[in-house]
């Protein structure tokens, strides 16, 4: 029989699990998956800590929350305490509860990784995030205002972040978002059962309460330009409009019908609620045999969308293998729970269709893997003759995004690589005066989190030149 102390160093190993909706369920609903903790859940996890004198963790988190005193708060039972000091940092705390890889930053840096499980830092971040919106946001104190104009172009996770920290000191900021709900792509690229909108409105809202305004449906570089934002008035203008255009292959039969973009697939379903078709009219075709191309969390949302539209085979398709998924370990967990496939070491090389021109088939290349190449990922190599073909009636693609071209071509002076992405120095400063820009935009897919990180850095930097300090 184990004895009483034994058992107390078990548990210290081993962390509190997350209540999850059972697979056979959630595949045939957009709820959440993931349930949250119980406040009791969340103390016995938050008592796991060891509240290190010198924390790793801390350093480990883009928008610098004081993890430690957090999770003490929680162990203390001071749920509101713990709340003030996430929203200190942190103007999305829900969000980033729920998507934030903190298992590549904050816990895995956490000393208890070494011997066990780290504290689950982000389901608590999740669980005194929902805390505090189940009892109401509580507004903290604005500085005098500064008179000066900040323009905050897109509002998705870095925008958002920008914009709710310069409004805290004092500087009257506007978004101009492109889409008709505010957002970016938290409410067009993530699915309901990942992150809901309620959450994502709540926070949105909170921004908001901060003094933030935030103009919908304006496309800047069409409606108006940057140029046009500073003869309106504007001190500063942030740029974080992301990467929403898609990439393709650029393979024969990729332009058959059933082939979709991820943006386009995830866009239609999420944004425009395909999923709850004939109450939103958007139309959505997806057929029983599904390929996803990709291996990053945009094609396990894809491929977990299409299952849950009804779907009967989803396989992920990814031309490495699994060691090298991008994806976050729990998404790909969670994929696999429900049933989706992963055909690793495989890429397309072109699709077949019928000849009333809809996909039928996707021909494929097996692969092996060769030295690193840039990104410090095995080179996939193709196996000569190896070639199949599997059937399918729909397929996705899922490779990445690029910077939409609109801001770029009408905007002089401001200096972008080959590739369309904004180039900024370490403060985020552009090549154009008194613009700023960060997240997907700038070189180098970022998470959600690195974006708000991004934000931040770019908001201390508005702030230091708007006070004639820099």
């Amino acid at each position: 029989m184990r004895s009483a102390m034994s058992a107390k160093r078990e548990m210290k190993f081993q962390k509190e699990p997350m209540p999850k909706q059972p697979p056979e369920k959630r595949i045939r609903n957009f709820e959440e998956v993931a349930l949250g903790y119980t406040p009791e859940q969340a103390i016995t996890e938050a008592k796991r800590c060891l509240q290190c004198p010198k924390p790793f963790c801390e350093p480990g988190c883009p928008v610098e929350i004081d993890i430690p005193a957090f999770i003490d708060a929680i162990r203390q039972h001071n749920f509101d305490k713990a709340a003030e000091i996430l929203r200190d940092k942190n103007n999305l705390p829900a969000i980033t509860g729920r998507v934030c890889p903190q298992e590549d930053q904050c816990e895995k840096v956490c000393v208890l990784s070494k011997t066990g499980d780290p504290v689950a830092i982000g389901a608590l971040e999740r669980f005194v995030a929902d805390y505090e919106l189940k009892r109401g946001l509580k507004i903290p104190p604005v500085a005098k205002t500064t008179r000066k104009k900040v323009a905050v172009v897109g509002s998705g996770p870095a925008g958002l972040t920008v914009a709710g920290d310069l409004a805290k000191l004092g500087h009257n900021v506007t978004i101009f978002e492109a889409l008709h709900t505010p957002g970016g792509v938290l409410v067009y690229g993530i699915p309901e059962f990942r992150l809901p909108k309620e959450i994502v409105g709540a926070e949105v809202n909170y921004v908001k309460s901060l003094g933030v305004k935030i103009e919908t449906n304006m496309v800047i570089g069409r409606i108006i330009t940057i140029g046009e934002l500073f003869e309106n008035g504007f001190d500063t203008v942030f740029i974080g409009t992301g990467a929403g255009s898609p990439r393709f292959m650029g393979i024969p039969g990729e332009s058959l019908n059933g082939i979709y973009s991820a943006n386009e697939f995830l866009v239609r379903a999420v944004l425009m609620k395909a999923y709850r078709f004939p109450e939103f009219d958007t139309p959505l075709k997806v057929g029983k045999r599904v390929g996803v191309i990709g291996g990053g969390n945009v094609a396990m949302d894809a491929a977990r969308t299409a299952l849950r539209l009804g779907s009967e085979n989803v396989t992920v398709v990814y031309r490495r293998s699994e060691t090298e998924l991008p994806a976050r370990l729990e998404e790909v967990k969670n994929a696999k729970e429900e049933g989706i496939e992963f055909r690793l070491l495989t890429n397309p090389v072109r699709f077949l269709g019928n000849d009333a021109g809809w996909v039928q088939k996707m021909e494929c290349i097996r692969m092996q893997l060769g030295p690193p190449d840039e990104s410090g990922r095995r080179r996939p190599v193709p196996i000569k003759d190896s070639n199949f073909t599997t059937e399918v009636d729909t397929a996705i693609v899922a490779i990445g995004q690029g910077p939409n071209p609109l801001i770029r071509q009408t905007t002089s002076s401001l200096q972008t690589d080959e590739d369309g992405y904004i180039i900024v120095d370490e403060n985020f400063r552009t090549s154009k005066k008194r613009v700023w820009a960060g997240g997907d935009i700038v070189p180098g897919e970022a998470t959600v989190i690195q974006a708000m990180g991004a934000g931040k850095r770019a908001a201390r930097d508005i702030d230091r030149y708007l006070k004639g300090q820099a």
